[in-house]
């Protein structure tokens, strides 16, 4: 028996339709064989395409399943690494650290061939450099005078520094360190403790650790405020969602992304309860940018754009299963489309363009109409929607969001994916797998503030280390 595959058994059923569809007009069927025919067809259809979409695996390329959760391929085996650099950070240095750096001459007297004296010679030199890392760990101690007042037998003690309330604390540096091996690098609570152990030779008990964590969290309240005021003013707002483990309870982080602003949220809901609650998106004005979730949308105080990357994918994946050519020209013309405003000065589409835009749009969708299957009417009596294969709902998507889907070739300020929202949140994903889940709905709370900041300053350029401290001193100001 012959093997089968997508291709063949679509242009299969492709060629019983157009037999059928000759003999109907030779006028070799009756009425009543037709109408059968044409309903069995379509119920054929219908599984075909739910068929084809169960048996095709998804992956990054054509769905949101993230990379981390395919399978592996070879690119690394032939990639050459990334030739961007990363975003330079500015000049300043942290303030504990110490830089000794010395240079020694090697003198040349003789020449090592015939003996000749050669100090009074004009030289030049040929320099190498090696970098070293030396541990130095400072201790301060402070004596406070105690005496005993002869005229009143009081007993008077000297004043501690204001940064010195007990008997033992530890440096705005070492607490600055630790937070961002937890928040930043994302190192587990006891690797922590042994990589500092390793350093100072001192064992910081794990919860003064979680304590310095508090305190920066506490530190940043007023930050956040100011943040989301800043962020309300934005013309374009990046947001999205993920899902936290909290106490072996599923929580979602949801971020609100804007010029060099990031602020997460946590909530025990998703949708709208959430948003209500966050009190970010209710009082925004701006474009919003976002997945299609369609809590979004039932805010009309906000514009909205859809991610172009979502429905590229999306796209990709209805082509792979039922090679639909209204998935494939919509594809192209989106790619066309963001490829042109992208080359254009003006970064959008003038008004004969966007007109010429949306005619070519909606005949794609005109076609796919025709070209899908229909969809059975649902029986007198039957509650709940009928089920719809992916391509169903997204032509229907794609036909309800049309002014979303194209903002982005209308206004220059929207751009044409949500990336910016993703990779805001994709390192707490990495948090996740690391730790497994939060123990304490607190320290969830002081993740999701901590590494907004983290993130803001580092679209500023600064370094975490110093964020860090300029945060726990109070030198925020007007940041």
């Amino acid at each position: 028996m012959a093997s089968l595959d997508k291709t063949s058994v679509r242009s299969q059923v492709d060629k019983i339709k157009k037999d059928f569809e000759q003999l109907c007009t030779d006028g070799k069927v009756t009425p009543e064989v037709r109408a059968i025919m044409t309903s069995m067809l379509m119920i054929i259809e219908l599984i075909l395409a739910i068929f084809l979409e169960r048996t095709t695996k998804k992956n990054s390329a054509n769905s949101s399943i993230p990379p981390s959760q395919t399978e592996k391929d070879n690119s690394s085996l032939t990639d050459t690494g990334s030739k961007d650099k990363g975003k330079k950070t500015e000049g300043a240095t942290v303030r504990n650290r110490r830089t000794i750096e010395t240079v020694t001459i090697v003198p040349v007297d003789f020449c090592d061939k015939c003996g000749a004296n050669l100090e009074d010679d004009a030289c030049t030199h040929e320099r190498r450099t090696k970098i070293d890392i030396v541990f130095e760990k400072v201790v301060e101690h402070v004596d406070a005078e105690v005496k005993q007042c002869p005229s009143c037998e009081r007993i008077v003690k000297g004043k501690f520094p204001a940064d010195m309330p007990g008997p033992l604390q530890y440096g705005l540096g070492v607490q600055a360190f630790i937070i961002n091996l937890l928040a930043c690098q994302m190192v587990a609570l006891k690797r922590a403790q042994a990589l500092v152990y390793a350093i100072i030779d001192v064992v910081i008990a794990e919860a003064t650790m979680l304590q310095f964590v508090l305190r920066l969290h506490v530190a940043l309240e007023n930050w956040e405020l100011r943040a989301t005021e800043k962020l309300l003013l934005e013309a374009v707002m990046h947001v999205d969602e993920t899902s936290l483990r909290v106490d072996k309870t599923n929580y979602w982080i949801h971020v609100h992304s804007a010029g060099g602003i990031t602020l997460k949220k946590l909530h025990r809901k998703r949708g709208i309860i959430a948003m209500k609650e966050n009190d970010i998106i209710p009082r925004y004005t701006g474009k919003l940018i976002h997945d299609c979730w369609a809590s979004y949308f039932s805010y009309a105080n906000c514009g909205h754009g859809l991610c172009g990357s979502h429905l590229l994918r999306e796209l990709t994946f209805v082509v792979e299963t039922n090679r639909y050519r209204w998935a494939r020209r919509m594809k192209r013309l989106l790619q066309g489309t963001y490829k042109r405003v992208a080359d254009s000065e003006k970064k959008c589409l003038d008004d004969k363009e966007y007109a010429r835009l949306q005619k070519c749009y909606q005949k794609v969708l005109e076609q796919g109409a025709l070209e899908m299957p229909a969809i059975p009417e649902k029986p007198a009596g039957k509650r709940g929607r009928i089920a719809k294969s992916d391509a169903h709902n997204l032509l229907e998507r794609l036909q309800k969001h049309e002014a979303s889907v194209l903002l982005f070739a209308k206004d220059p300020l929207v751009p044409f994916t949500n990336n910016r929202g993703e990779r805001d949140l994709r390192m707490s994903k990495v948090k996740q797998k690391v730790s497994g889940c939060f123990r304490s709905i607190e320290y969830a709370h002081a993740y999701c503030r901590i590494t907004s900041y983290l993130q803001t300053m580092a679209y500023k350029g600064i370094n975490p280390m110093i964020a860090i401290q300029m945060a726990l001193a109070g030198e925020l100001g007007g940041e």
